[in-house]
């Protein structure tokens, strides 16, 4: 029977489970290795500590995720197709591990996270071709 996400054991099951999964799709390996050039297992603790702060209200999180994401759009065009698969993979593994209001909770606030992401990065692209022009 699955339970809930309840703690940082649960996180770090969820995100190491998650990243694993993207990392076995070449583009996302790519970005991430090459283009962002991310130590994985070091990053690890960062992203739990961002779902953490996200889902328990910790406040261990300290970084502008918005600006690593738009810094990452300005060296590697993230496309929708990125977003879809990011979002489809994360709610898979979610489900895999997970059921309950926490989980659910998840869901929903990576949705909100990609939404707001994409919407900044096509908003910051709409403004540079209206420069060009």
């Amino acid at each position: 029977m699955k339970t809930d996400i309840q703690n940082r054991a649960d996180l770090q099951k969820l995100v190491s489970n998650f990243y694993e999964k993207l990392l076995q799709q070449e583009e996302f390996k790519h970005i991430f290795l090459e283009v962002a050039k991310i130590d994985i297992l070091d990053h690890m603790d960062i992203l739990i500590d961002f779902w953490e702060s996200v889902l328990f209200q910790t406040q261990k999180y300290k970084n502008n995720t918005m600006e690593i994401h738009v810094d990452l759009h300005q060296k590697y065009r993230l496309q929708e197709s990125h977003f879809n698969e990011w979002l489809a993979t994360f709610n898979e593994t979610v489900d895999e591990f997970f059921e309950g209001e926490i989980a659910d909770k998840a869901k929903v606030r990576a949705l909100s996270i990609a939404t707001i992401i994409r919407m900044k990065i096509s908003n910051l692209d709409r403004m540079r071709m209206e420069l060009n022009n």
